[in-house]
């Protein structure tokens, strides 16, 4: 592997970007986070002495090579509203063009499971097919074409190398994207927790928290680059056995408030947000499992936190924090 520059994080002030952002500042390295506002940015970011704070508009070209400028690699995190889907492949398309005017080396896209559409056999390996059926695994699938596409682009001296690399959904402490999130809140403070069924059907997750230290390694292992790649959880669980381990911890018995396809199509005729949830829904009732045996083999292995500890971090967590609106009759909130 290679000694490697600065790394920028795009879309930094979520989850992942924090923490990916943690495993460079532990390996001592430089960085840069990157975003539309410095205020979250500072909130996140301004204790650590590796880290730059800059601010950029993604919708001016010059904006967003200024914000790369210097950098060697550059992590790619930025969310687009849920409603919002099509925003993707443009976004990413002056993005590509941004980075490598600015001589960038090396782009990871953080994926999702979103573009195979419905698995042909779990687990699935990267040689699946992507035929997405949903608009939303379209426009990522469109997405991800760019990124991958740009691989080998020229700028002067310098080419750009790129990869994807792909997730399942994600949990982990404080993450309130996160699906299965309300579990937490509810056991936590001894309420009903809202979910989006089926919840008795196997599901993989990801803690978080693991992909920090496969990231930083990814950005110095240039035989990485020019494909996808799968990252994947420690196998399956449902949504009522990560219930019943949380609310366990609380001394509680759980408390489920199951939204399914149906009422989420009701829920959807007064919140977009719930509309928008109903195309992806076969996720919930169809599970893909992802096999990163590719990627083990390619960077050695790497840690893998249980289900059993991942779910104690989270509901510690929750336990620590002040009551959110989910806990107090707010709505479910997306993955």
């Amino acid at each position: 592997m290679q000694a490697t520059g600065k790394v920028g994080l795009f879309g930094a002030a979520g989850a992942a970007g924090q923490i990916i952002a943690a495993a460079l500042s532990a390996a001592g390295r430089d960085y840069r986070v990157v975003g539309r506002s410095r205020q979250p940015l500072e909130a996140a970011f301004g204790h650590d002495p590796h880290a730059e704070i800059v601010t950029w508009n993604p919708d001016d070209p010059a904006s967003i090579s200024a914000a790369a400028a210097g950098l060697q690699s550059v992590i790619y995190l930025v969310g687009v509203a849920y409603d919002q889907f099509a925003e993707h492949p443009p976004l990413m398309e002056r993005t590509l063009e941004g980075v490598t005017a600015a001589g960038v080396e090396r782009f990871i896209l953080i994926g999702t499971v979103y573009p195979y559409g419905r698995a042909r056999g779990n687990p699935i390996s990267e040689n699946h097919p992507r035929e997405p059926h949903t608009f939303k695994g379209k426009m990522r699938l469109a997405q991800e074409k760019l990124v991958l596409a740009a691989h080998g682009r020229a700028s002067g001296s310098t080419r750009l190398s790129t990869l994807v690399l792909r997730l399942p959904d994600f949990y982990g402490p404080g993450i309130e994207r996160s699906l299965i999130n309300g579990i937490f809140e509810g056991a936590a403070h001894g309420k009903r927790a809202q979910v989006i069924g089926p919840v008795d059907v196997q599901h993989e997750f990801i803690y978080l928290p693991d992909i920090g230290p496969v990231v930083e390694k990814l950005t110095r292992t240039p035989e990485a680059y020019g494909r996808w790649w799968h990252l994947a959880g420690t196998g399956t669980i449902t949504q009522r056995e990560v219930a019943r381990q949380a609310y366990a911890l609380a001394g509680r018995e759980p408390k489920l408030m199951v939204a399914g396809k149906t009422m989420l199509r009701m829920l959807g005729l007064f919140n977009p947000l719930m509309r928008e949830l109903v195309e992806m829904n076969y996720l919930m009732t169809e599970p893909l499992v992802l096999d990163d045996s590719a990627l083990t083999k390619l960077i050695g292995p790497f840690v893998k936190t249980s289900y059993e500890e991942g779910i104690r971090h989270a509901f510690n967590a929750a336990r620590n924090a002040p009551e959110s609106a989910a806990t107090q009759g707010g709505t479910a909130k997306a993955a």
